[in-house]
C-alpha cells in the first residue's frame, strides 16, 4: 500500500512533516506497516502550491529515502498546501509517470488504495474517461484513471459527488465482471483552497486515515512542544498514518466519510459510491 500526506495552513518548509517527525512520511516509506510485506520504495512526488495558479510538481521512481534532491527541496520551499505521497505498486510498473500526485490544471490527486483485479476491469473503465481528458492519462496506474473519471463524473465542480460516482461506477463495473469489493482508497485531492480527502473501502476494511486536532488543543496538551509553535491556528495534516505518537494529536477518519478541510475548519460528511447520473 501506499501512504499520502496533506497539509493546509500557513506557509511551512515540507521538511517539517516529510522529514522532522519521529514517524515521518520518509521514516515510514522505508520501514513495513504490519500488514505490508514490502516498504515504499517505488517511486514518490511532491506537489504544492506557491507562486503561481497552477501545483509545481516533483517526482521520481527511485525509493524517497535515499533522493537528495528531495531532501533539499523541502527544506527550501514553502508552501500553504502540499500533497505529497510515497508507493508501493500494486501490480503496475515502477516509473515516473505513476508517480502521485497526478494533476489536472490547478488540481491535485493522491491515493493508497486498488482497483481489485485492475487488469480485467481497466478497458471498461479507461473507454469511460471523458475524450477530451484522455490524452490527460500519462501512466499505467488504477489511480490515475479512478482521478479522470472523477473528473469525467464531475470533481471540478463538487468534489465529493465527483468521488463517489467513480467509486460508485467502479464498482458497477466489478459487479457486471464477477469482481467483489473493487474499491480500497482513501484519496486526497485539492483545487489549491481547500483539501478533500475520503476513507472508503467496498469490502469491511478500509485503509486507515487520520487528521490533526486544531492547533490551540495541541499547544495546551503539550506546551513545551516547540513543532506546534509557528503553526497557525488554521494549521491542518491529512495522514494515511499518524506522524508523531503523542495523545490526543490525530483524529481517525471512520471508513465511509469524507473531509473538507479549510483554513480552520475540517468538516465530515458521509461517503457513499452512487452510480453516475
Amino acid at each position: 500500500m501506499c501512504r499520502w500526506l496533506g497539509y493546509l495552513g500557513s506557509p511551512i518548509e515540507p521538511r517539517e512533516l516529510l522529514y522532522d517527525p519521529e514517524r515521518s512520511l520518509i521514516d515510514q516509506s522505508r520501514q513495513h506497516a504490519p500488514d505490508m510485506s514490502v516498504p515504499n520504495g517505488d517511486g514518490f512526488g511532491l506537489g504544492w502550491y506557491g507562486r503561481h495558479d497552477v501545483p509545481a510538481l516533483f517526482h521520481s521512481d527511485a525509493p524517497a529515502w535515499g533522493d537528495r534532491n528531495l531532501r533539499s527541496l523541502a527544506g527550501e520551499i514553502s508552501s500553504p498546501l502540499f500533497l505529497a505521497h510515497v508507493r508501493a505498486a500494486t501490480g503496475t510498473p515502477v516509473q515516473e509517470t505513476n508517480c502521485h500526485p497526478f494533476c489536472h490544471g490547478r488540481w491535485l490527486f493522491v491515493h493508497n488504495g486498488y482497483v481489485a483485479d485492475y487488469g480485467r476491469l481497466r478497458r471498461d473503465l479507461v473507454l469511460a474517461v471523458r475524450p477530451d481528458l484522455f490524452r490527460s492519462i500519462e501512466g499505467t496506474t488504477d489511480s490515475e484513471v479512478m482521478f479522470h473519471l472523477a473528473i469525467t463524473f464531475g470533481l471540478l465542480e463538487d468534489p465529493i459527488d465527483g468521488l463517489a460516482q467513480m467509486a460508485g461506477f467502479v464498482e458497477s463495473v466489478a459487479a457486471a465482471a464477477g469482481v467483489p469489493d473493487p474499491v480500497q482508497m482513501t484519496v486526497g485531492v485539492t483545487d489549491g483552497e481547500r483539501l478533500y480527502a475520503v476513507r472508503y473501502a467496498s469490502g469491511p476494511e478500509a485503509n486507515t486515515l487520520h487528521y490533526s486536532a486544531d492547533v490551540e488543543s495541541l499547544r495546551l496538551l503539550y506546551p513545551a512542544s516547540e513543532r506546534f509553535a509557528h503553526f497557525s491556528p488554521a494549521s491542518r495534516v491529512v495522514v494515511s498514518e499518524p506522524l508523531v505518537a503523542l495523545p490526543g494529536v490525530w483524529r481517525e477518519v471512520p471508513a465511509g466519510t469524507a473531509l473538507v478541510v479549510e483554513q480552520g475548519r475540517v468538516d465530515q460528511v458521509p461517503f457513499t459510491p452512487r452510480s453516475p447520473g
